[in-house]
């Protein structure tokens, strides 16, 4: 079980689009005819979302010259280059089916009043490059950093005495404030 699941976790991609029902997309996908390789970009309604890892599909459906089409995309297939969210729709169910009975403008979510097209990305999982680590470690050996440490606790020196002396003065007023209970208490 073990084996199948690092295969499959290799195939994943590292960040994938949020996608929801409803929304209007433009998925582009990489179309290979002949020697040629092009990119063909399809627009239209998520209407439903199924699955999930490396199986995980979704299924957008446009009008196109009068009939309807419908194209199922695997989330994580290495043909489809990039999927725009170009309309965020309101949508109460989890499959969308209803629209293909619709013709014309019915056939359309409603947009959500004040949405914003946000390009949000689900972190499957995240590459570690052997470059970076390497450089962060030389950035920390750098002797640069031993004279900004030496001037930031010159700085926070005086603080410390600023300190001190707010709190001796709270401990003199102290005393007063009992010896005026003390004296109302007197008279």
């Amino acid at each position: 079980m073990d084996i199948l699941k690092s295969i499959e976790h290799e195939q994943l991609k590292t960040k994938v689009p949020e996608l929801k029902i409803g929304n209007t997309v433009r998925v582009h996908v990489r179309i290979k005819e002949g020697n040629k390789e092009r990119i063909q970009v399809f627009e239209g309604i998520i209407i439903k979302k199924q699955g999930g890892g490396v199986n995980a599909t979704f299924t957008v459906r446009r009008i196109s010259y009068g009939v309807g089409v419908e194209k199922t995309f695997l989330v994580h297939s290495p043909r489809i280059e990039k999927i725009e969210v170009v309309r965020v729709g309101k949508a109460r169910r989890a499959r969308l089916y209803y629209l293909r009975d619709r013709v014309g403008k019915a056939a359309k979510t409603k947009e959500q009043v004040g949405a914003r097209i946000e390009t949000k990305e689900i972190v499957i999982k995240e590459e570690v490059v052997p470059g970076e680590a390497e450089v962060v470690e030389t950035v920390e050996d750098a002797p640069v950093a031993e004279p900004v440490a030496q001037e930031v606790a010159k700085t926070e020196e005086p603080k410390a005495e600023v300190k001190a002396e707010a709190k001796v003065e709270e401990v003199k007023e102290e005393p007063k404030a009992e010896e005026a209970k003390t004296e109302e208490t007197a008279e």
